[in-house]
């Protein structure tokens, strides 16, 4: 297995933690009396929040875009990179991007502003919230050659949030063929949508099947399922148990953040 994880993340069993961007221009959400500026600041107290709370690292994702579209319009990726530009210098840990849920996106957006990573579904064939959801994975991976994203490690979700992979096959199946046939740099793991605790026993079988391919816990994992989750899984992405309240929809809470944490480095 290549060492990169800790090259980039610099612990064992990174957590990253997201930062959740509100509605952009163009979603049916955007407030566009309060402007980008307004998201801006938002994302940059939850950044502050998050830093300050000891995360390993963030990933920036449009998450209020709902309902999400699995190819973006424009203005969605642009918008994202204006605002990260805007907030990078004050980014003192490794970040990654998550365009939801648009993997050609997701690249653009990491080679723009030199994120280090990108979490999406590169992979599978769905039915969705969102309809019928296909993916084309060797496009994409040209598509990072062609714009020397090659440096830009991928998160491959393979339980798609709000999705059911169409055919019978297993999870072992789906892990083994996966990293067989695309070579993904981390297989993410989730429960039904965010904030939906990830199974313990999915896990397993996961990090069973491909034990040669980090696996990380993408959704659900919060202080009291944290130790069960982080003794599988090699790191993990937190979003809602940092929240206020413990909900997805709220700002960041510092108080949180250093709670979770300190659990954390004390198991790792």
């Amino acid at each position: 297995m290549s060492k990169w994880l800790k090259d980039i993340f610099k612990v064992n069993k990174p957590i990253i933690a997201m930062v959740h961007m509100r509605a952009m221009p163009g979603d049916p959400g955007y407030d566009a009396e309060k402007g980008l500026d307004w998201v801006y600041e938002l994302a940059r107290q939850d950044l502050f929040a998050l830093q300050n709370g000891g995360v390993d690292a963030v990933m920036f994702s449009n998450e209020f875009s709902l309902p999400y579209l699995t190819k973006v319009e424009p203005i969605t990726t642009a918008s994202m990179a204006a605002l990260i530009a805007q907030l990078k210098s004050e980014v003192t840990i490794p970040f990654g991007v998550n365009v939801l849920w648009d993997p050609i996106a997701s690249i653009d957006l990491a080679v723009a502003t030199g994120a280090s990573f990108v979490r999406e579904i590169f992979t599978g064939v769905y039915g969705s919230d969102f309809g019928l959801w296909n993916t084309n994975c060797g496009e994409v991976i040209r598509h990072r050659a062609a714009v020397s994203g090659g440096h830009v490690r991928l998160f491959f979700n393979i339980v798609p949030e709000s999705a059911a992979y169409l055919g019978s096959r297993d999870i072992a199946d789906i892990a083994r063929s996966t990293v067989f046939n695309t070579q993904p740099d981390a297989i993410c793991v989730s429960g039904l949508t965010a904030g939906t605790e990830t199974s313990t026993q999915t896990l397993q079988i996961v990090k069973e099947a491909i034990p040669d391919t980090y696996i990380f816990a993408n959704t659900g994992v919060n202080i009291d399922n944290v130790e069960d989750q982080l003794a599988i899984a090699d790191g993990a992405i937190i979003g809602t148990a940092f929240k206020e309240g413990g909900s997805t929809w709220n700002p960041v809470s510092q108080e949180r953040v250093e709670k979770l944490m300190n659990k954390i480095n004390g198991i790792r």
